[in-house]
């Protein structure tokens, strides 16, 4: 399971502050409502039944009175429900309602005493409020007001107020994923800058007045960089004089061994077969100092020139006895590219070596549009091996699995390097079929674009 990024994070905080801060805000402004209703409907209820009971109470008062006809002159309307408690009875509006558990025993009790009052109950599983008034006597005067309205209503606020605490939570994510994404645009910069150093652009720098807060970084980044450069740049040297000194001593052995090699016939087996050895060697170890000056020399600025890229690679090949056929153009690529046109040789033919000595022997040279490829037949390259296999004295299974020791270890390195200098890129996959498939990617400008 991958971690959640940085900028997940902080919206996700934001996100869930906005909404404990909404819910809070929603809860108090819920609770201050839903009381200030309940008190306004509680007062209202109360004046109202007061004002029925000074009805009621004036309709009872003679003797006999009519108290069906007393109740039923009340303007309670739908939502009010009367009860009167007279001379240990109980008397109502409508037959249907059992009178004598609508009342609540506390209520009956205090009314009992003298005392008004008004209680919350559930009438046929709904919401009511029952507010009881003493009359003149022992009667007792009660009416019940439905809440029905009163709780839609605070449903409906409560909806809306989770649809807004909602909304709050989702802005607050916004809110936070847009202000880490413009917070962490100078680390996008750095990123950027780390990767151009990291494909060859050693001139990457950073600005340290384009984000204060970010001065530090940007100067030891800076700082970086340059140390990196010196070291490449000492490093190369180093390879190339070495190299170079190498090579006045080498041609010296090499032609000492050339005249020994010519009298091999001259000496007993086992001198022979000791100067074949040492001219192997030294041949080795010529192309091992050649491979190693032509790396010293890959950092430097490209020439580049129009290029019939086609001809070339069939030159390649024909070079290597191989035939010209090989050679492969994809429909609709330019015949003339504006490369570096000793670079693109050594890189083809370095990728055709390859295929030779270790992949079974090149069974295409495709030229497409901005890109050169190399078939081979052999066992292919394994997806662990294909992101180390153009470092420098990496050698592949297959040479391992052979035994070869004429190769130095370099030659993809070199492709690499050469790719790495036209802007491009150089890598390895399977073919389909069987065998490996290495490409150079080459963007190509027009001819006349300045190198």
């Amino acid at each position: 399971m991958s971690p959640i990024g940085l900028r997940a994070r902080v919206s996700a905080a934001f996100a869930l502050g906005a909404l404990i801060l909404s819910a809070c805000i929603s809860l108090v402004s819920y609770e201050s409502t839903r009381n200030t209703l309940f008190a306004e409907r509680e007062r209202t209820a109360v004046r109202a039944t007061y004002y029925d009971a000074a009805v009621v109470n004036a309709g009872i008062a003679g003797p006999d009175p009519d108290v069906l006809a007393v109740l039923r002159a009340l303007d309670s309307g739908s939502d009010r429900y009367v009860l009167l408690h007279l001379d240990g009875q109980w008397h109502s509006r409508n037959a249907d309602e059992a009178v004598d558990t609508a009342v609540p025993r506390g209520l009956r009790q205090m009314t009992a005493d003298g005392e008004a009052g008004a209680q919350r109950i559930r009438r046929d599983g709904r919401p009511a409020l029952i507010v009881g008034v003493p009359l003149a006597g022992s009667a007792v005067f009660y009416e019940i007001v439905s809440l029905d309205e009163l709780e839609r209503t605070l449903q409906t606020l409560a909806l809306i107020l989770t649809a807004v605490a909602i909304m709050v939570a989702a802005a607050g994510a916004a809110v936070g994923w847009y202000v880490t994404r413009h917070a962490l645009r100078p680390l996008s910069a750095v990123a950027e800058a780390a990767r151009g150093i990291a494909g060859g652009d050693l001139t990457t720098r950073l600005d340290p007045d384009a984000e204060p807060d970010l001065a530090p970084l940007s100067v030891a980044f800076n700082d970086m960089a340059d140390q990196l450069t010196r070291r490449l740049e000492r490093d190369r040297r180093f390879a190339a004089d070495v190299s170079h000194e190498l090579r006045s001593p080498l041609q010296t052995l090499e032609a000492a061994a050339s005249v020994l090699q010519k009298r091999r016939d001259a000496l007993d087996e086992r001198s022979g077969a000791a100067i074949t050895l040492v001219t192997a060697e030294i041949s080795r170890f010529q192309a091992l100092v050649d491979d190693l000056l032509e790396l010293a020399r890959a950092d430097q600025p490209i020439h580049r020139e129009p290029v019939d890229v086609p001809e070339l690679a069939q030159r390649v090949c024909r070079l290597r006895n191989l035939p010209a056929s090989l050679v492969e153009t994809v429909g609709g690529t330019p015949e003339i590219w504006p490369v570096d046109r000793r670079r693109i040789e050594q890189a083809l033919g370095n990728l055709i070596d390859n295929a030779v000595r270790y992949g079974g022997g090149p069974v295409a040279v495709r030229v497409g549009p901005g890109y050169l490829e190399v078939d081979d037949a052999g066992p292919g390259v394994a997806e662990k091996d294909r992101a180390g296999i153009f470092d420098r004295f990496v050698r592949g299974p297959a040479a391992n699995s052979r035994g070869d020791t004429d190769g130095t270890g370099l030659g993809l390195a070199i492709v690499a390097g050469h790719a790495a200098a036209h802007g491009g890129t150089a890598t390895v996959t399977d073919r389909p079929g069987g065998g490996a498939r290495f490409r150079v990617t080459v963007p190509v400008t027009s001819p006349g674009s300045p190198t």
